[in-house]
């Protein structure tokens, strides 16, 4: 047993994500046997004194059941109204079942932009906490009857339409990364249909290898891990994405199959089940904030010397490194950093607006002055102010 999988014992504070298939046998169907023995598995950490945050998929798919229809919807109008109808029974779902066992659940809705804003994420963290301190289990979900970005990014898997370069986070993925982050969850264990990362596609390579245990979430592992689910919006690469800022926040991850007998519990005992990231350490709150936001006014975009000081240096942000500037921002807005082609690599707080930011770009450091009559930086984001490495 490694030391990473022997140090999960000692986890207090889990998060869990079932993904639409974990939750369904066919992303309509409840698979009702496997979603008790989950259940069964968490109130019983639950009652061994661990705290455990749910974050399920799945309304889709039940609102499709209640609703009689077989065929996912395809227009986002119609996705939105089978969420509607089905988070009340699949929450009708938990509430009975985890009753049945003694333990009280308590629904939450969420929106991205809900852990974006700083004080809405406050306001989540101290509700979560209370609820937690109540030995209750919050079972969380991204509230599709209002937000559009899990529906939209389905429909960009699905269809390949819009900008297939930028990274995306489907099936609750991003949103358990975030509430991970948010409460200084020791572990976050994504439960899914596969068993984990592997060296090649096993589908169709008889010679694929489960990836144990990922140092880190790089490139590499992301080129191995791409498609996406049928039933629900994640794939590995949406999972490796949310490993990628949960465990580069403080939080180790685990990717597993749903389908193992009591895998949550088997997980925390050590044993040697899906991929375990492990986590890089905890960043200062406010660098935490940065990194997680849901909420960016705009981007900067920048050549191939800036993208290289700014992850192998360690600098600022410096004017001459920008070649565009993207939306609308104030002063202390996070904005995203960007390359050429779209893709996002760090978030930062911007030193001047969007307007200052456009004159400058391209301009070095000692122009400041004469362009905008004033200088209150060299930076047009300083690096105590940067988070790179984040999607």
């Amino acid at each position: 047993m490694s030391p990473t999988r022997r140090s999960l014992a000692d986890a207090h504070r889990l998060v869990v994500k079932l993904g639409t298939h974990v939750v369904t046998h066919d992303g309509v169907d409840l698979a009702i046997e496997r979603l008790r023995g989950l259940i069964e598995s968490l109130a019983r950490l639950r009652a061994g004194g661990r705290e455990v945050v749910l974050v399920s998929s799945g309304a889709v798919g039940m609102g499709m059941r209640v609703l009689g229809l077989r065929e996912r919807p395809r227009s986002l109008g119609l996705r939105q109204a089978c969420a509607a109808v089905g988070q009340g029974h699949l929450m009708g779902v938990y509430a009975k079942a985890f009753a049945e066992l003694g333990v009280t659940a308590a629904q939450v809705l969420l929106t991205q932009e809900d852990l974006g804003d700083r004080d809405r994420a406050l306001c989540l963290r101290t509700t979560l906490m209370r609820l937690l301190e109540l030995g209750t289990i919050p079972v969380l979900n991204e509230n599709d009857s209002v937000s559009v970005k899990e529906l939209v990014e389905h429909r960009r898997q699905t269809t390949g339409a819009a900008d297939a370069t930028a990274p995306v986070f489907g099936d609750n993925d991003g949103l358990s990364a975030r509430v991970a982050v948010c409460l200084d969850a020791d572990v976050l264990v994504m439960l899914t249909n596969v068993n984990g990362l592997y060296t090649l596609n096993p589908a169709v390579d008889p010679n694929a290898t489960r990836v144990a245990e990922l140092s880190v979430v790089d490139d590499e592992s992301l080129a191995r891990a791409g498609g996406g689910s049928s039933g629900g919006t994640g794939g590995m690469t949406s999972k490796l994405e949310a490993a990628r800022l949960a465990t580069t926040e403080g939080t180790t991850v685990v990717i597993a199959n749903g389908a193992e007998v009591n895998v949550v519990e088997r997980i925390l005992a050590g044993e040697d089940i899906g991929t375990l990231i492990p986590s890089a350490g905890q960043r200062p709150a406010r660098m935490r904030h940065i990194a997680v936001s849901g909420r960016h006014q705009g981007a900067l975009i920048v050549n191939d010397g800036a993208l290289r000081a700014l992850t192998e240096q360690k600098a600022s942000l410096l004017p001459i490194g920008v070649v565009g500037v993207d939306g609308n921002f104030d002063q202390g807005d996070v904005v995203e950093i960007r390359d050429g082609s779209g893709r996002v690599h760090g978030r930062g707080l911007a030193n001047y607006d969007a307007d200052a930011c456009r004159k400058l770009a391209g301009r070095h450091s000692d122009d400041i002055d004469a362009i905008l009559g004033s200088r209150g930086y060299d930076a047009l984001i300083t690096r105590d102010n940067l988070v790179m490495g984040v999607v």
